[in-house]
């Protein structure tokens, strides 16, 4: 009995996925689920002054930061599995079911009534929001050139942005109705577009591919050996966790520097913040996806000298983040740093595709994603501890010693041996 001919054909009779233009419908189907990944996950920050009108306990914000710690490090400690889970799983079904989990939780939020159970919410929600990014980044990666990647990967990042600045406007909507709503609304909208990717997302990989990747000639753990026997593999995952650092603090944090150092409220400060990372962040990985996709074709460190300039803007920036006390200077540097990061974000995926062969990237990303998101939880308890003495605008500027040391170690150690395009 043929099993792997007739697998093949329950994968591979759709039509649409063979059409020219379906690669840039998949960029548009997961910039939605993007979007709802980090809105869902960012509107939490600035909502805290009307969640803690009925949670005392997140009156303090070091508990504050508890909370949202347990995320990331659920998040990160899961990143692993889900990057081995998306290079041997058909990641339409596994995009389709952490969307609808996280998104249930998010609804879930809305009745929480105190905080162990928001607590315990938001470390489900770690668990099933780490399955989407590996599979839904090797997913593009899969279906686009060389010539097309960081661009698509850029537009693709544009959908966290959006999701953070629309995160922002949680404490607007709260404002105006409740938090619980909020939560309600939001949560809904996820679930109901779950339900639409099964009719329209589509894997790249046929059933062989997929049977292959299953089957014993392909151990569990052949790709995460892999991928952690590659030396350059790991100069990538040392440069994302440090660049992660003040990654994670403006998004989880700058609202609330917003709301101190400008003396506004949180209502206002959220969506001011928010967008200004979101829309800077946009133009940046716009940018640094085009200038990407064309100077690595000219020069195979292309990508590399492109994400180093992004995160050399951010230098600046985090030391204006930090010492600067005017809405012009605060607002104009998160601008610069939003920029910057745009730039690198765009690049990281397209970077490891150059170094990690096609059917281990999930893994090799989820491994990126847990040394980035474990160093986001780190910082993210230090910022709180720093809020509660005061120091947040100083803990900001220090960071941009960390990112240059990174910068520098990015350029001099990282160099891709074989033509991007052979990757």
């Amino acid at each position: 009995m043929n099993i792997q001919g007739k697998q093949s054909l329950t994968y591979t009779s759709a039509p649409i996925a063979a059409k020219s233009y379906y690669p840039w419908v998949v960029v548009a189907l997961l910039w939605v689920v993007a979007l709802l990944n980090y809105m869902d996950r960012q509107m939490l920050s600035t909502m805290r002054p009307f969640i803690q009108l009925d949670i005392a306990e997140l009156q303090s914000a070091t508990n504050f930061g508890h909370l949202m710690g347990i995320f990331l490090w659920i998040y990160g400690l899961m990143s692993p599995i889900a990057g081995i889970v998306g290079d041997r799983a058909n990641r339409k079904w596994l995009i389709v079911a952490s969307l609808f989990v996280w998104s249930g939780v998010t609804y879930a939020m809305g009745y929480a009534n105190n905080f162990n159970q928001l607590y315990w919410l938001r470390a489900v929600m770690g668990v099933s929001e780490a399955l989407y990014i590996p599979a839904g980044l090797s997913l593009i990666a899969d279906y686009h050139s060389d010539k097309t990647r960081s661009l698509a990967v850029g537009i693709h990042m544009t959908g966290l942005y959006m999701g953070q600045a629309l995160g922002g406007f949680g404490a607007t909507v709260a404002a105006n109705f409740s938090w619980h709503k909020t939560f309600h609304w939001f949560g809904l909208v996820g679930v109901v577009y779950s339900l639409l990717l099964i009719l329209f997302l589509k894997e790249k990989r046929n059933a062989t591919e997929l049977h292959n990747n299953r089957s014993e000639k392909t151990p569990t753990f052949e790709g995460l050996k892999a991928v952690c026997s590659n030396i350059s593999f790991w100069i990538i995952v040392c440069y994302f966790a440090i660049s992660s650092l003040p990654g994670w603090g403006i998004k989880n944090w700058l609202p609330t520097l917003f709301a101190t150092d400008l003396k506004i409220d949180m209502a206002t400060a959220g969506p001011i913040s928010t967008i200004t990372i979101a829309a800077s962040s946009l133009l940046g990985v716009l940018f640094g996806g085009i200038l990407s996709d064309r100077w690595v074709q000219k020069n195979i460190k292309g990508r590399i000298y492109t994400s180093a300039i992004g995160l050399s803007l951010t230098v600046p920036a985090l030391l204006l983040i930090g010492f600067g006390h005017s809405l012009f200077n605060v607002i104009a540097a998160a601008f610069c740093f939003g920029f910057g990061y745009g730039i690198f974000d765009a690049n990281n995926m397209p970077i490891l595709c150059q170094f990690i062969p096609v059917k281990y990237r999930a893994t090799g990303y989820g491994l990126m994603n847990m040394a980035g998101v474990f160093a986001g939880a780190f910082i993210t308890d230090i910022l709180g501890k720093s809020t509660d003495a005061g120091n947040l605008g100083k803990s900001f500027a220090m960071l941009s010693g960390i990112v240059a040391i990174a910068v520098v170690g990015l350029l001099y150690f990282l160099r891709p041996k074989a033509s991007a395009s052979s990757a």
